[in-house]
């Protein structure tokens, strides 16, 4: 961990430096020491970022495993990624897709019960999770050493030879209906789902799931066989290692492990590629809550990518509303007017675009109007003008000093690299990034912002309101055509 102790080295040096200073060298009022020392003058070696990198190796000539070795504890933590998740499938199949991989740790094997299993984790300590997302389906394993064949084993007979049955699919069925249920009277909920709708139409990316993707024939067992089959297969896979074992000890049995997951029968046809174009307006989805939930966006070309507009999308979003209290956003409506505890702005770059360019924010339903013509002013403020130069390096600042603390650990190292590997980036990605994030100038951010900031303005981006309608909608009319849709 040699990136934490330099930083650790750097922080009792900046302490021990501010304690020799105040003792020995008492200032005056004006920060100015005796010896005519000002604190602003105080230099330290900068802070580096030395980053440990996974080797990759590859078995039986199809599978890719990341490896990284760290001696600190008595672990091991495995990783596996399959590609295939929801947007692989077409819309009948979506609760099924989101079924397989929670059955996959509830449900038992073929040998082994929903309990024995339980039995088997306490007993030899093993932490295990499944999940996924839209173009995968993952797990992760974090064992003891001295217990690493026997968690092998499990975890093997979990991936590819699980046990569904009616009982545990139901189970399961029933605490989805549950929280899906609940989450329909969220407003932040609807405000996403029918904003991703807008922007995606059909395509799944702008899918959510809902209580009717659950009727007992979408969970059909045959389905979920026929699924988990699909994507559980030797072709789609990654893994990676990392903990107190050598890859000449662990090496046989990942290879086992390899061995035991089929090939694929049959491959996935591409994901086609989400619309770009959405009706832009207002949209507004009834609510009489005393609160207002405020969603505007438009679609974004920017890919994540080695290139000059990507990192400038980073500093760019930092900058609108995606560093908390110092965006211009907060400060705007916040700090400034008190119309808002929260707003925050995203900025989407999926390696397949396009994403997705979005301010959310809350407020009380009267202020709706008076918010929407805030945000639509910071938006234009920062298509027009390159924002100065300490906003930038600021940005920057954020970003290269909070970096190391996404990778404390191996484990966020190796699972970031195997995201890195599935997205076809390079395993050294997370230099390329700093480096990339350290060049970006102000003129990058205000072009990269107008290709993805209609041009019409406020009016070619997409409005979603969930609220009272009653307080805002004639305030409104000035700013275009509204609509009132139902949350789905």
């Amino acid at each position: 961990m040699i990136w934490l102790n330099s930083l650790r080295s750097y922080q009792r040096q900046i302490w021990t430096t501010a304690l020799y200073l105040f003792i020995v060298s008492p200032c005056n009022l004006e920060g100015q020491s005796q010896n005519g020392l000002r604190y602003e003058d105080l230099e330290f070696d900068p802070l580096t970022f030395d980053q440990p990198s996974s080797t990759v190796h590859r078995i039986l000539g199809e599978v890719d495993v990341l490896f990284l070795e760290d001696n600190s504890l008595p672990l091991v933590s495995l990783f596996a990624r399959f590609r295939g998740g929801t947007s692989y499938f077409a819309r009948e199949e979506r609760g099924a897709v989101t079924a397989v991989p929670m059955l996959l740790r509830s449900g038992g094997t073929v040998e082994l019960t929903p309990d024995s299993i339980d039995s088997l984790l306490e007993h030899y300590a093993i932490n295990l999770s499944f999940g996924r997302d839209g173009r995968t389906s993952f797990s992760s394993l974090n064992t003891l050493t001295d217990y690493l064949e026997e968690s092998l084993q499990l975890w093997e007979d979990l991936l590819t030879r699980p046990r569904f049955s009616s009982e545990m699919v139901q189970v399961w069925r029933n605490q989805e209906l549950d929280y899906l249920r609940r989450s329909e009277n969220d407003p932040n909920t609807i405000a996403v789902r029918t904003f991703n709708r807008l922007m995606y139409g059909e395509h799944p990316t702008g899918w959510s799931l809902l209580p009717e993707d659950l009727e007992i024939e979408d969970l059909e067992l045959e389905k979920l066989r026929r699924i988990h089959k699909k994507i559980f297969c030797r072709e789609n896979l990654t893994l990676g290692v990392t903990g107190n074992i050598k890859w000449s000890f662990i090496f046989p049995q990942i290879r086992k492990l390899v061995e035991s997951v089929p090939s694929c029968e049959d491959d996935f046809e591409n994901v086609s590629r989400a619309p770009v174009s959405a009706d832009p307006g207002i949209y507004i989805v009834p609510n009489d809550l005393p609160q207002a939930t405020i969603i505007i966006g438009n679609h974004s070309e920017i890919r994540l990518d080695n290139t000059p507009e990507y990192f400038a999308s980073q500093i760019g979003n930092l900058i609108l509303g995606g560093s908390g209290l110092n965006s211009r956003l907060s400060k705007r409506i916040r700090t400034e007017q008190g119309l808002s505890y929260s707003t925050s702005s995203i900025w989407t770059t999926p390696t397949e675009p396009p994403g997705v360019l979005a301010v959310i924010t809350q407020t009380k339903a009267e202020n709706t109007a008076t918010v929407i013509n805030m945000i639509s002013d910071v938006l234009q403020e920062m298509s027009d003008q390159q924002p100065n130069s300490k906003e930038v390096q600021n940005a920057i600042d954020e970003i290269s000093n909070g970096f190391v603390f996404n990778f404390q650990n191996p484990e966020q190292i190796v699972s970031r690299q195997m995201f890195y590997l599935a997205q076809n980036l390079p395993l050294n990605w997370l230099s390329t990034y700093l480096e990339g994030i350290q060049q970006v100038s102000a003129e990058n951010i205000r072009t990269t912002l107008n290709k993805t900031v209609d041009q019409e303005g406020f009016e070619g981006m997409v409005t979603v309101i969930v609220g009272d309608s009653t307080k805002f909608k004639s305030e409104l009319e000035h700013l275009g055509i509204t609509s009132t849709i139902q949350p789905r």
